[in-house]
């Protein structure tokens, strides 16, 4: 089955799973989700291969970065109405602090949808929600539904 296929089912717990098995990319840096009601928050479990800086040790910002964007593509799959998979056009990242090693969390907010282009903001913390690591701005084109 393709993702194409999975995302025309609701996202819950288990087909947000479902999602992440299907992109590679996802399964390599073990990106998890759950579903707290109408919140989906994305999980990034501590990995020794996701070090940048073995000297902190802290996690590498291309590591912190991939997460974001699979978050807030994900997350707008499950708020769409068509089931389409949306097109990175851009991506801003602002590093606030270093993401150390243990597990780092995201959750985005769909900022605007069109018909054609979105925009989701991303925030990524370890210990607190209230001071991110990072915080990340991505907008999407929306392909016509197939």
């Amino acid at each position: 089955m393709s993702l194409s296929d999975i995302i025309r089912h609701g996202p819950d717990a288990a087909t947000l799973q479902l999602w992440l098995k299907k992109v590679p990319y996802a399964v390599y840096l073990d990106i998890r989700a759950e579903q707290h009601g109408d919140e989906i928050l994305f999980i990034l479990p501590a990995d020794d291969k996701l070090i940048g800086n073995p000297t902190l040790p802290a996690l590498h910002g291309g590591v912190v970065g991939a997460f974001m964007e699979q978050a807030a593509v994900f997350h707008l799959m499950a708020r769409m109405s068509e089931p389409v998979i949306p097109r990175v056009i851009d991506f801003s990242l602002d590093y606030l602090r270093p993401t150390r090693l243990r597990d780092t969390y995201a959750s985005c907010t769909l900022t605007r949808q069109g018909r054609q282009i979105a925009n989701v903001s991303i925030s990524a913390w370890q210990e607190r929600s209230d001071t991110p690591n990072a915080i990340a701005r991505a907008h999407f084109l929306i392909p016509e539904p197939d």
